[in-house]
């Protein structure tokens, strides 16, 4: 298996992931963690970033969901120092789905959100939605004889897709999950719109929402990471109302 389970389980049952909560909602988190339990999943909680931040040094979670609105040190700040040392998957958690906290998520690093109220299967399928993009996508790549070392080059900017890799200018940028496969996708099709509702579907495995902004503060992260939007002219351009293009120079 690819991602962590619990060691708790009992002998002969089906191994369950390993999900860490960090919210202060601690009604919230025990109600969470009875809700998953029923979908494989063994939810560690606690209710500080401090706290939060020595479990994730010290344990080993398939995903963190993550509330915004903690006391002391805030969400972000905690995805700030939990990028520092590790790449595990985090579900933000925002009030209402804050257009603002969306964008700032997906900048520091967040993999998806929710908003808040939610419910257990909603929880329970965007979870399950990261893992697949997390873990059986990013899973190592074989050994040489078998493996796909299919490298995809466009002007100065070249991904491989076997280790999901992304090189410019000779220099390894790091993407999220979601970043890289709609890179992927815009590499498929150069020069050729990609709607924005086919991105989400490849870069969060959901349909698109009249409401929801997602593929489009991905695209804004994806391209400062890479530097698209610079004074030269970007070679991401958003086609209104329809989707995105890569234009390589």
């Amino acid at each position: 298996m690819l991602f962590p389970t619990s060691s708790s389980t009992a002998a002969g049952q089906p191994m369950k992931i390993s999900v860490l909560m960090i919210d202060d909602d601690v009604a919230l988190t025990e109600l969470v963690s009875e809700d998953l339990a029923r979908y494989g999943f063994a939810v560690d909680a606690v209710h500080s970033g401090e706290l939060g931040l020595d479990q994730l040094r010290n344990g080993s979670y398939a995903l963190v969901i993550l509330d915004v609105m903690l006391p002391l040190m805030n969400g972000f700040e905690i995805l700030s120092h939990l990028r520092q040392f590790s790449a595990v998957p985090v579900l933000i958690l925002t009030a209402r789905g804050n257009p603002m906290d969306v964008a700032l998520g997906f900048r520091m690093g967040s993999d998806d959100y929710l908003a808040k109220p939610f419910g257990s299967e909603e929880l329970a399928l965007r979870i399950h939605a990261i893992m697949r993009r997390c873990y059986q996508l990013a899973a190592p790549s074989p050994p040489a004889s078998g493996g796909d070392r299919t490298v995809l080059r466009l002007g100065d900017t070249e991904i491989t897709p076997g280790s999901r890799q992304v090189f410019k200018d000779g220099v390894e940028v790091r993407l999220t999950s979601a970043e890289f496969d709609i890179l992927h996708r815009l590499f498929e099709s150069p020069g050729e719109i990609v709607t924005r509702e086919e991105l989400c579907r490849v870069a969060l495995d959901r349909e698109l929402n009249s409401f929801d902004r997602s593929v489009d503060n991905l695209m804004a992260s994806l391209r400062k990471k890479l530097s698209f939007g610079d004074a030269n002219g970007g070679r991401i351009q958003a086609a209104r109302g329809r989707g995105y293009i890569y234009t390589p120079r």
